[in-house]
């Protein structure tokens, strides 16, 4: 892990305007943010938080991909979440004392930009529309945590599979001429993790998307969707 204290030779010097609760913040704002930020790269596999630590930071995804999960007694992996280019996370511990209840761990190279607790509460009495900002964001988190209750209670294999495609496509997708190119940020076994099944079940069902033609397997990390509509049609049917 490389630590630098200053953002001036990063290629994203205001990569804090790209985060949400501070999108609106004028660019001498960002300025004093920016002053404040400390950096910081991970590299594959490495904890950027462990659970169970006490967080004492804001940090800001600038490039990379990261997963939140927990571990059972047996190793079992539950990813919960999914981080990237201008994700965040350590909200949730800003105005309280309470640990790290998940892990988030690299799943590449991630280089992160952090900003003190003390730091971001002092922004915050300056700013209080950060504040609203970060209610929204742990608003979202609970969501997608109902959502993924509520899926594994009510939806079937396929429909969770379809799910995570279409969430990894309006996260990680680009829009091509015809269609959508998807870079997987999981592996078989992770999107499993991901949705609560297991992996065979995760490549028979997309398998059996790939031959209805709604997808296109390309490799082990990419997909292809030609019709996009199409296959959220098929998920919102069910």
């Amino acid at each position: 892990m490389q630590v630098t204290r200053q953002c001036e030779h990063c290629q994203h010097k205001l990569c804090a305007k790209r985060v949400p609760i501070f999108s609106a913040m004028s660019t001498e704002e960002i300025n004093e943010i920016t002053d404040l930020i400390i950096r910081k790269s991970y590299v594959k596999g490495e904890a950027i938080v462990t659970e169970g630590e006490t967080i004492d930071r804001l940090v800001i995804i600038n490039s990379g991909k990261a997963k939140g999960c927990k571990y059972s007694i047996d190793g079992k992996e539950q990813i919960l979440y999914l981080y990237s280019d201008g994700d965040f996370f350590g909200e949730r511990n800003l105005l309280t004392n309470l640990k790290a209840s998940y892990s988030i761990v690299a799943l590449e190279t991630v280089h992160v930009c952090m900003i003190l607790k003390a730091d971001i509460r002092q922004l915050i009495k300056n700013h209080p529309e950060i504040g609203l900002k970060i209610m929204e964001e742990l608003t979202m988190k609970l969501e997608r945590l109902e959502n993924t209750i509520e899926q594994m209670g009510t939806r079937t294999v396929e429909i969770r599979v379809i799910g995570a495609l279409l969430e990894f496509a309006d996260k990680f997708g680009r829009e091509k001429e015809a269609g959508t190119m998807v870079a997987l940020p999981l592996s078989r076994e992770g999107i499993a993790s991901y949705i609560g099944v297991t992996r065979e079940t995760v490549s028979r069902s997309m398998n059996a998307l790939d031959e209805e033609g709604l997808i296109q397997i390309i490799g082990n990390k990419k997909i292809y969707i030609e019709n996009i509509g199409a296959l959220r049609n098929r998920f919102s049917k069910t």
